[in-house]
């Protein structure tokens, strides 16, 4: 079982985080800044990594009614994006704990601003206030726990071998991509700028093959023609009138 968190107030957090640490329940927290250009995720393993309360929030510590809070320099254009970015991080996160694959992100950050995606693992206060937190920590069977990162397969040199999972409601498939057109590109000529000869960024790649030039001449050769026509002004608005 899997606890998901999306609410949009600390009280409501601070609520989950005790039943979760009397339940020794894991759970995954999400949340979006008050400027709405910033967002995190973060997997709460109760005696393992932080609870919400090993690490508070300043609302949390001063006591302050976060109704309080100023809403100056809030970008309300920029909520909804910002919402759906970090939904998106926490529902993949969830399938890659939840189907064992890839590396589980135990706190992951987002900044629109700058397009920064910070990483870590935060680990238990020993002088938590939440003793509930405290006596998960000093439960036997979570001594020694270290995170778990992810090895890409064949990295050891052998094979890969593709995730299989029993059960495939949805009918989900994985084709390859067009090895024709791949090696089409490698065969360009380097000397003219085109998709295939192109320094791009890892990970880009082009939308669609850019027309060669002959076929961009042919195309205005054949407009040109078309409005290099004998027929005055007149005999053209006449046509016009008789449709």
């Amino acid at each position: 079982d899997l606890v998901l968190s999306c609410v949009d107030n600390y009280a409501a957090r601070t609520a989950l985080n005790q039943a979760c640490n009397e339940l020794n329940q894991e759970w995954m927290e999400s949340g979006v800044s008050e400027d709405a250009v910033s967002g995190h995720i973060q997997f709460l393993l109760p005696g393992r990594t932080a609870c919400f309360e090993c690490l508070p929030p300043l609302i949390v510590a001063s006591g302050v009614d976060e109704s309080t809070l100023k809403r100056e320099g809030v970008c309300a254009a920029s909520l909804p994006t910002t919402m759906g970015l970090v939904a998106a991080l926490l529902v993949q996160n969830v399938l890659k704990y939840l189907l064992g694959f890839g590396q589980v992100s135990y706190y992951l950050g987002y900044s629109a601003m700058k397009d920064f995606f910070p990483s870590d693992v935060m680990r238990p206060n020993p002088e938590c206030s939440n003793a509930h937190c405290r006596k998960q920590q000093a439960a036997p069977a979570h001594a020694g726990w270290t995170p778990m990162v992810w090895t890409a397969l064949g990295h050891d040199g052998k094979e890969n071998v593709a995730v299989e999972h029993d059960e495939n409601e949805w009918g989900i498939e994985l084709e390859g991509g067009d090895e024709d057109g791949a090696a089409a590109s490698k065969d360009a000529d380097a000397s003219v700028a085109t998709p295939a000869t192109t320094k791009l960024a890892s990970g880009l790649s082009f939308a669609y093959d850019q027309p060669s030039v002959s076929a961009s001449s042919a195309t205005e050769d054949q407009s040109a023609s078309v409005m290099d026509v004998d027929v005055s002004l007149e005999d053209l608005m006449g046509q016009l009138q008789s449709l």
